[in-house]
This record gives structure tokens, sequence and C-alpha cells, in this order.
């Protein structure tokens, strides 16, 4: 099972293009994933930046093109910022910036988790999410989870890094009692989710950071997390996600701040974690894992 994880910055490039084509031709080049996990897809962003817009201009909903781009594919979303439309003329669509999860494996359940957004009003800030899927794979039933942490506010990074914590112990809970369907066509569907889990994204927090030390934390009644990257490549130096190319954003240099965290159950399944340190399709680096 091969999953690629990457923050797209909605297909913005180091060379300030949007091209989300380019994001996927990039990502099928890395490997044939299954899976794909994206942090800062746009809807409704595709307005004059100072009209409201983002640079370069991204469509008026990416995650259909992503739909058009990846036929055969499913594409689920979770908005994190849900903001008013701007324009001229009526029915202006809302601005929205979240996740998505691109599979062609049989997706069952799909959970939209907001996460806590703790009053710091020292730091801008904007609401953030979790985007969960539980997906039929080669190596057996995963709940993958694609999330963004906040950037500006530690205080809420790590209630962010708690909740997502919380949701995993949850759902163990889930998967060690589950409650039977009500029938088969009803809303209250069979809750049985399974225990392994992948949590990947942008936690906007450095390798070794406060954050990062307590998503590894041990969990009563779950299996711990552990990093992909550790498992592959042990105490090597960690590769940079960030700051590579765009040094404008980035003006500190690079450094890691993307992980992809598995459960201790598929740590032996680990073949590879990598980051590709060529792409500059976005400010951040594409990661590969694959389990077997």
């Amino acid at each position: 099972m091969r999953l690629v994880d990457w923050n797209i910055q909605w297909g913005r490039g180091v060379d300030g293009r949007v091209d989300l084509a380019r994001i996927v031709r990039e990502a099928r080049a890395l490997c044939d994933f299954d899976i794909m996990c994206m942090q800062e897809v746009t809807r409704g962003f595709h307005e004059p930046q100072q009209m409201g817009g983002l640079a370069g201009g991204p469509s008026a909903d990416q995650f259909a093109e992503l739909a058009a781009l990846l036929p055969g594919m499913t594409v689920t979303d979770a908005i994190g910022s849900d903001l008013p439309g701007v324009g001229v003329g009526g029915g202006k669509q809302r601005r929205q910036f979240g996740n998505a999860i691109v599979t062609r494996l049989p997706v069952r359940q799909v959970l939209r988790h907001s996460l806590p957004w703790p009053a710091d009003p020292a730091k801008p800030s904007m609401l953030r999410v979790a985007l969960e899927a539980v997906i039929d794979t080669d190596v057996g039933p995963l709940r993958v989870i694609s999330t963004h942490l906040e950037f500006y506010s530690e205080t809420q990074r790590l209630a962010q890094v708690e909740r997502l914590r919380e949701l995993h112990q949850e759902a163990c809970g889930h998967a060690r009692r589950p409650a039977r369907a009500e029938k088969q066509d009803s809303p209250f569907a069979d809750s049985g989710r399974p225990m392994n889990a992948i949590v990947c994204g942008d936690f906007n927090s450095a390798f070794e950071s406060a954050a990062y030390r307590k998503m590894l934390e041990p969990i009563a009644g779950a299996p711990a997390f552990a990093d992909a990257c550790t498992l592959a490549h042990g105490n090597d130096a960690r590769a940079a996600t960030v700051g590579l190319y765009d040094r404008e954003q980035w003006p500190d240099g690079p450094f890691a701040c993307d992980f992809v965290f598995v459960t201790e159950d598929l740590a032996p399944r680990v073949a590879c974690c990598e980051v590709d340190a060529h792409s500059r399709s976005s400010d951040h680096q594409p990661m590969w894992l694959e389990l077997r």
C-alpha cells in the first residue's frame, strides 16, 4: 500500500504558478499511490488577491478539479476555514480551505473532525480540521487521517495534537466494542473501525518539538503512534519538508514539519518513508510511505 502526503499550498509552486495538474503528475511519478493525503486545498479562493483570493489564482473548486484529474478515484474533503464569499454579483461562493484524501481503494466511513481552537489573542489563527477515511487496503482496513495544525499558536497546536490522540482512543473503543447497524439502509451504520491508523500532514511543528513528542506518547487503551520516517531511517538526519526553495515564506531555512505517523502494529510493515527533495511545486516537499 502506497500513500503520498503533501501540503500542496493550493498547487502554487515556488515559481508562483498554480498548477494542480503538476501536483498530480509529480505525486504519480513518486509512486503508484493508492492514497494521497493533501492539505491546503481550496474552494472559492479564485478571485483576484486584492478581492480576497489567493496568490496565483486557484480554480473555483480544487476538490472538483482533483476529481477530474484523477478519474476513478474517490475524493473526500474536509473544510477547516469556511468564510464568506467575495466578488461582485449574487450567489458568491464561500471561501473554503481544508484537506483532501484521494484514493482508488474502497472507502467505508468518512469522518470530519474539527480540531480545538482555544483563544490565543496574541496570534492570528484559523480553524483546523482532521479528515478521516476508513479504507480497505491490501494490508487490511486502515483509518487514514489527513490533518493540518495551526501555524502561529503553539497553544492551539498542542490542543490539536491532544485531540488527535483522543480521536484515536475513541476509534479504538469502537474497534473493541462496535455497535451493530440498525438496518442495512440506515444511517445508523455499524460503528466498527480498525485500530490500525495512519495520521499524516503538516503539523507546523519541528521535528522533536513539544507537539511532535506528544504524538508519540503512550495512549491508554490504544496502540501508540510511531514516526514512519524514524522506523525507515533510524537516527539518520531528518530530511527537510519545507523551506528548501521558498526562502521568502521560510527565511530561517529548511526544516521538517510534515510527518507520517503509523500505529505501532503497522511498524513492521513500513518498507519505506521518503521525502522528495527535488519538487518545487509547493512550498512543502511531498512525502511517500509504503507498507508491505
